[in-house]
């Protein structure tokens, strides 16, 4: 039975990465004439606004991660401790959820036109507005909710930096500005550019951004390939080129991260550092900058989709309301239990025998997670297809009986999907939860008469309950809020509140997507209120052990933990 284990968690394997494989079989295809199509005209618009997209998004996530990182971790001034956790907040809020609420804000007929028109008397044509649907409003859409990636990291980078190093910074008269330009930064590198990593990562799998906002990028055109010019095999080598491009991605990342030193606190300098006092205008300014960036990612969409909500009236929260919430809210927990119950199963191969085909094999599986949601949808669908026709031929070769569609456009199809593109999240989760047990724990049971699944059940589960809770609970957070690859593979007539919300948006009628929406949103917060509470547990407790002489760890070690989500697991 044991022999068995490995060449099922290999197959498993296979299974699990047969979509993104098929993707990029289809380079080797030759490429039809609707290619020449595309390229003269819109292929150069898809490559053009998708790079001006991750640069713009760039930029935008790395001056407001890093100054809120450094301004919460290593100053001080007004309501810190409070900016510490809030600023996380925007991670709850999905980024199409925020493009369609400042669409409605910022619109014509929005609050701040209409308001503008009252005061001053003007009229249509007689002022100058910046056009929120455009590729500048995307970009800054997707800046103000993935720049807590970069926030995370970055401010564990600059907690665990060596004291040493910044005290003597200061003694040199070093003020703040030069002490993070000439020391805290360069050392801080390795972590910001792995969170800024996962912030393009996310900017090149977003679809309803872009899409309501009219801007053509890679999933855009997945899309219209697929469902509007019906040309499955020009959209999976499209899906191959974005999946390309995050490879890519990926590897500059690793590349530009070679060789970088991490300073380590010693146990000589590991001491807390204290924190610059701001006084002033420059306390009244980095009060005003935390407040501004917290509002306009998180405080202003909540209110106004609060405001809609309540003026959609009890009506928007009906039966159909409901109907939608139950679906979405089983469809995420199926989903969360099957990934966590596969991700059990590859943690603990390895825990059993860390050998390095184990670890491959680990490494292999939560690579899904790099990948787009429209690049597995289209992947699930070809796979999906082509085992239902098979599946029908042999059925009526053999018994004569057509089977149809078994899988394809069923709720297999969208679990399948969830599993493949989630499954990292709860592996990096379970990992880090058994790293916390003692393999003499293991061992102890064994020589108890414990086989493996009673060492599982006895040992191990008991002492996961707060791992796997965690695991869950961010696998159901992320399916809720999946957009891309839920338009594509959910079954006829089956909305999500995810879809719905999108749906709404796109036919303008934005109050009834508010209902939808904010449940998203408040849905989404779970994970944020864990996060959060971890970080002020981690955080007393590196005050506590640094109190009584204890080392501190690297900042890798760190930022992988501050993300107990499994969103490191790439970077």
């Amino acid at each position: 039975m044991r022999s068995l284990f490995v060449p099922c968690l290999v197959l498993l394997l296979l299974i699990i990465g047969a979509p993104v494989l098929v993707v990029l079989a289809s380079l080797f295809q030759p490429f039809g004439g609707v290619w020449a199509h595309l390229a003269d005209t819109v292929l150069q618009d898809y490559v053009r606004n998708s790079l001006l997209l991750v640069a713009g998004v760039s930029v935008g996530v790395l001056l407001m991660g890093v100054s809120t990182a450094w301004l919460t971790s290593l100053c001080q001034f007004p309501g810190r401790r409070i900016f510490e956790w809030a600023l996380l907040l925007p991670m709850a809020m999905p980024a199409y959820i925020i493009a369609y609420t400042y669409t409605g804000m910022l619109d014509f007929g929005g609050p701040v036109q209409t308001l503008l028109r009252d005061t001053f008397d003007w009229r249509y044509g007689d002022y100058w507005f910046p056009e929120i649907r455009s590729l500048p409003g995307a970009i800054v859409m997707l800046s103000l909710v993935l720049y807590p990636y970069v926030y995370l990291l970055a401010r564990a980078a600059f907690l665990e930096q060596s004291v040493c190093l910044l005290e003597v910074s200061r003694s040199l008269g070093c003020n703040p500005w030069r002490s993070f330009f000439g020391v805290a930064l360069p050392l801080a590198r390795p972590a910001i550019l792995a969170g800024l990593s996962l912030a393009l990562m996310e900017t090149l799998a977003d679809y309803g951004t872009v899409q309501y906002f009219g801007v053509n990028t890679f999933t855009t055109g997945i899309f219209r390939t697929w469902f509007g010019l019906g040309e499955n095999v020009a959209a999976t080598q499209l899906s191959a080129l974005l999946l390309c491009s995050v490879v890519l991605l990926l590897l500059l990342e690793r590349y530009f991260r070679h060789g970088m030193r991490v300073a380590k606190s010693s146990r000589v300098a590991s001491r807390m550092l204290p924190r610059f006092e701001l006084r002033g205008v420059r306390s009244l300014s980095a009060w005003l900058v935390c407040t501004l960036i917290l509002s306009a990612g998180f405080l202003l969409p909540a209110i106004q989709l609060l405001k809609w909500t309540v003026m959609a009236g009890p009506d928007a929260l009906g039966h159909e309301f409901l109907l939608l919430a139950w679906r979405s809210f089983y469809l995420a927990f199926v989903a969360a239990v099957l990934v966590v119950v596969v991700a059990m199963l590859f943690t603990f191969a390895l825990r059993l025998k860390s050998t390095p085909s184990r670890v491959a094999l680990q490494v292999l599986a939560g690579l899904g997670y790099a990948v787009p949601g429209t690049v597995i949808a289209v992947g699930v669908m070809i796979v999906l297809g082509g085992t239902d026709r098979w599946l029908d031929n042999w059925m009526i070769d053999t018994f004569g009986i057509s089977t149809g569609l078994l899988f394809s456009g069923t709720i297999c199809a969208l679990l399948f999907a969830y599993l493949v593109r989630f499954l990292s999240v709860s592996l990096h989760a379970l990992q880090s939860g058994f790293e916390r047990i003692s393999k003499s724990m293991d061992e102890a049971a064994r020589s108890q008469g414990l086989t493996p699944f009673g060492v599982i059940c006895r040992i191990h589960l008991p002492l996961l309950r707060g791992s796997l809770f965690a695991a869950l609970l961010l696998v159901f957070v992320d399916v809720l809020k999946e957009l891309s690859a839920t338009l594509v593979l959910r079954p006829f007539n089956f909305n999500t509140l995810a879809v719905r919300a999108f749906e709404m948006a796109s036919d303008e009628r934005l109050m009834d997507a508010a209902p939808p929406s904010l449940a998203i949103v408040l849905i989404g917060l779970l994970p944020v209120i864990l996060l959060s509470r971890q970080m002020r547990s981690r955080s007393a407790e590196k005050l506590n052990s640094k109190r009584g002489g204890e080392g501190v760890r690297n900042i890798e070690n760190t930022g992988s933990q501050e993300i107990s989500n499994g969103r490191t697991a790439e970077a």
